[in-house]
């Protein structure tokens, strides 16, 4: 049975301002609390990492990563309530878009060899 993949990217000029890659370093960020645990649980530098939030932040009306530097107790890293609302529309988006195409492709996949 043939696999069909969606790949969704969300172009802002000549930046990508969100696709697969930064929804998982966003999910990553979540479960962490920190930019660079994120970035080693998905084998990336942290300097790719951080380039990644700047980008982010800088393409959407709000930053969707938010950091508190250092400290007594270390720094940590959020999720804005503008990041959790674009991941979560991402996921759904994307969802949405892989069930359309599953049902829409069945025709297509009929012609394959």
């Amino acid at each position: 049975m043939p696999t069909i993949k969606i790949k969704i990217q969300i172009a802002n000029g000549s930046e990508i301002a969100f696709g697969p890659g930064k929804a998982k370093l966003l999910e990553a960020i979540q479960e962490f609390g920190s930019i660079a645990a994120a970035a080693k649980s998905m084998k990336m530098s942290y300097k790719r990492a951080w380039d990644l939030v700047i980008v982010m932040n800088a393409s959407f009306k709000e930053p969707l990563v938010s950091t508190i530097v250092g400290g007594a107790n270390g720094g940590s890293t959020t999720l804005t309530a503008m990041g959790q609302l674009v991941l979560e529309r991402y996921r759904e988006i994307l969802n949405e878009s892989e069930q359309f195409v599953t049902a829409e492709m069945s025709t297509f996949i009929s012609l394959l060899a």
